[in-house]
């Protein structure tokens, strides 16, 4: 693939720091954390600076190699002269991480999200055209003569099947395919992260799973499907981190839909929306339609927002009304 030309700056700033942070943005993915414990390696090339990820792995990636090493985001001190944000962007940073990268001598991203801004960064590695933030770290490790083994291909491979949804999502490309073949050839086994990263859930969380297919509302003649989870019942199902992940799949994949929402609300008020479409609708608009720091995907996005769930729960159903009708 075609690596940006930022790279070299980015090396270039690897190799002039002491201590680096690496984060994805609150709540990170599979991809973020694949990306990020990756690039650990590539860093550890070209530079010996103390390297640290912050984040919190849940059940689905908590066996990824290097996951136990992962700082917890209240862990985070602001003592770092280079943070890089890793699939997302500064704007989705928790407190105690957004103040170690607003303290940082030298702020970067690499991301492949259409929807991020350059702006606020010294370095800026994007290539809206990748399927995964992973797919640009495995390009930038082989530039740098960082070789495949089975760990950081186990992580690489992460990354490509959470943000392809097992390559059924629109950004899978023939080069997403070649990859993963050569990943494959380096002892990952496909089976037990599909598994693991995007079907696997807990007792709680399938019953949860139940809970928001039944409360599921259909308009549009259909074409539009809205789903919520109250703070209440999550904390009364008793479900860990993870167990929403995936949920919004099943409510876009039903006969008819174009576009799918899942509301969460938040604990203390505020939103979480996740939004997907299946052909024609462009979900990080409508996303930044909702709210500035919205975004993402062209059929994956997402947005939170401060009104509670009632609120955001009424206005919706037009909204996403009006964008299937305008898409279609």
């Amino acid at each position: 693939m075609q690596l940006p030309p930022t790279v070299p700056q980015l090396r270039a700033a690897f190799a002039d720091a002491q201590a680096i942070l690496l984060t994805g943005p609150m709540d990170p993915d599979g991809d973020s954390i694949g990306a990020s414990l990756a690039l650990v390696r590539g860093i550890n090339a070209v530079s010996d600076a103390r390297v640290d990820v912050a984040g919190h792995a849940n059940y689905r990636y908590d066996w990824l190699p290097g996951a136990d090493g992962m700082l917890a985001d209240d862990q985070v001190e602001a003592n770092y002269d280079l943070v890089v944000v890793l699939d997302g962007d500064r704007t989705r940073l928790t407190p105690p991480v957004n103040k170690a990268f607003e303290s940082a001598r030298v702020k970067c991203i690499v991301d492949h999200h259409r929807s991020t801004s350059p702006e606020g960064y010294d370095v800026v590695v994007l290539d809206p055209d990748s399927a995964s933030t992973c797919e640009m770290v495995h390009a930038m490790l082989e530039r740098w003569g960082v070789g495949l083994d089975r760990d950081l291909a186990t992580l690489i491979y992460t990354g490509i099947i959470f943000d392809t949804g097992g390559f059924r999502h629109s950004n899978t490309q023939p080069r997403t395919h070649r990859l993963a073949a050569e990943l494959l050839e380096h002892g990952v086994d496909p089976s037990v992260i599909s598994s693991r990263v995007l079907t696997e859930r807990t007792p709680a969380g399938l019953r949860l799973l139940g809970d928001v297919l039944a409360r599921a509302q259909f308009h549009g003649e259909g074409r539009v499907a809205l789903s919520s989870v109250p703070h209440d019942v999550a904390t009364g199902f008793g479900i860990a981190d993870g167990d929403l992940e995936g949920i919004i799949d099943a409510l876009l994949n039903t006969t008819g839909v174009e576009c799918a929402a899942l509301a969460v609300e938040r604990e203390g008020g505020g939103t979480k929306l996740s939004l997907r479409s299946r052909q024609h609708v462009d979900v990080s608009k409508v996303a930044r339609g909702l709210h500035p720091g919205g975004g993402g995907h062209v059929r994956a996005a997402g947005v939170s927002l401060a009104e509670p769930l009632t609120a955001v729960l009424a206005r919706l159903p037009e909204v996403l009304c009006s964008a299937v009708t305008a898409a279609t």
